[in-house]
């Protein structure tokens, strides 16, 4: 038996769906010890947007630790928070006029959901969060209670309480509750702020339409609710945009990042909230050890680098197509199988989460990471490096439609 067995915690997950000791890993590929390679679709749940081992953020942190930069300051200045902070500026901020202060906490994504719920509750006096079915905001009380699964509300042990969860993406639905808000007799008040997901990435690759999420921000606006997105999974270049909702003409109070935004798969977490928000924070109301995680603020300001230019976001539409054409065979051949997609995030709906599993699992035979997620585990998701290489991309989806192919027809 081995020490992850022996003594390992019983929680551990993603190691049963992959059940090999990794080594090394290098872009898009990770090799076990046993020398065998495994093309990643998995790319960390989304934190490795930029591959495994960046080559460029990999020497910008080598050159940081050997000059004896400081790692650890809390949130105390520094000059590698300094250049994270004015790049981000310049680069993704400043070009779409957003004002936005950044907020740094503990660097995992549920304690971005935290901050923002704190400061939603502050700023307009209300407890309640309106959040959506499917969705999916972390494992800590305050985010799981905005989270839909029951399998993660179930670990709780206790009340999950003052969020509402609501239909996601349907107008109809949209338009009676702004009816109830408006109806002071409807027994139906407006919450303190509306938490949204623009592409729900666990919940299935459930893709929120334009006019629903602008429908949204107007109803926030009109009952005097924040407008948060939570883009932890699919920002930072994910959709061929560095947010997610940058072709939507939304301007969200809050928008909570985490995952890529760190870069290197180092941890990092930041919100961006409205000044007029921000202000009702007092000093160190909501803090965090490693809210200064210089490491990750260096292989952060290389990550943004690949935003000064359109060659990333150029790459990852094309890439984003090639995706689309390889899978829609699937679709045609298949009637229980749907495709949902936006950038280089892509859900394969397969029916059920028994044909999902036996996709992963041979998948992961044939030398390919790939994760499924949405209600029963029914969605096959992909989401590759940005960065990966063409050939392994190709390589890739002819091993996921190989052995999707294998399943639906042994199922059939």
């Amino acid at each position: 038996m081995s020490i992850f067995e022996q003594r390992e915690s019983d929680i551990r997950a993603y190691c049963r769906v992959y059940p090999v000791v990794f080594d090394k890993a290098s872009n898009a590929r990770q090799t076990d010890e046993d020398g065998k390679q495994y093309i990643d679709f998995f790319a960390g749940a989304g934190v490795l947007n930029f591959g495994h081992n960046n080559p460029r953020m990999k020497k910008a942190m080598i050159h940081y630790l050997e000059s004896d930069g400081v790692t650890h300051t809390l949130d105390m200045h520094s000059t590698a928070k300094r250049a994270f902070m004015e790049r981000f500026v310049k680069t993704i901020l400043e070009p779409r006029n957003m004002s936005h202060k950044m907020q740094f906490m503990g660097p995992t994504g549920t304690n971005a959901v935290e901050a923002a719920l704190k400061i939603a509750r502050r700023a307009t006096g209300r407890q309640e969060i309106a959040a959506f079915t499917h969705g999916f905001h972390g494992m800590t009380l305050g985010s799981l209670a905005c989270t839909a699964n029951a399998y993660f509300r179930g670990a709780a042990g206790v009340p999950l309480n003052h969020v509402s969860h609501h239909k996601f993406g349907c107008m109809e639905y949209l338009e009676q509750l702004a009816k109830h808000y408006a109806d002071a007799s409807s027994g139906i008040t407006p919450p303190a702020a509306f938490l949204v997901e623009t592409i729900q990435a666990e919940g299935g690759v459930n893709v929120a339409s334009k006019e629903w999420l602008q429908g949204l921000a107007k109803l926030a606006k009109d009952v005097g609710a924040l407008f948060i997105i939570d883009d932890i999974q699919v920002g930072c270049g994910r959709t061929g945009n560095y947010f997610s909702f940058d072709d939507m003409d939304l301007d969200p109070d809050v928008v909570c990042l985490a995952k890529g935004v760190g870069g290197m798969g180092t941890p990092m977490a930041l919100n961006l909230v409205k000044p007029e928000i921000d202000k009702h924070w007092s000093p160190g109301e909501h803090t965090g050890t490693f809210r200064g995680q210089s490491l990750s603020f260096v292989a952060g300001s290389e990550a943004l680098s690949y935003f000064e230019n359109d060659e990333l976001m150029n790459e990852v539409n094309s890439k984003a197509e090639l995706m689309a054409r390889a899978l829609a065979p699937l679709e045609e051949n298949f009637s229980a199988v749907s495709v949902r997609s936006k950038g280089m995030i892509l859900g394969l709906d397969v029916g059920t989460g028994e044909q999902a599993k036996a996709i992963v699992d041979s998948c992961f035979a044939d030398g390919l990471l790939i994760a499924s997620c949405g209600t029963g585990g029914r969605v096959v998701k992909l989401i590759p490096p940005l960065t990966i290489p063409d050939d392994d991309l190709q390589q890739g989806l002819d091993i996921l439609v190989r052995n999707t192919t294998k399943v639906m027809e042994a199922a059939a």
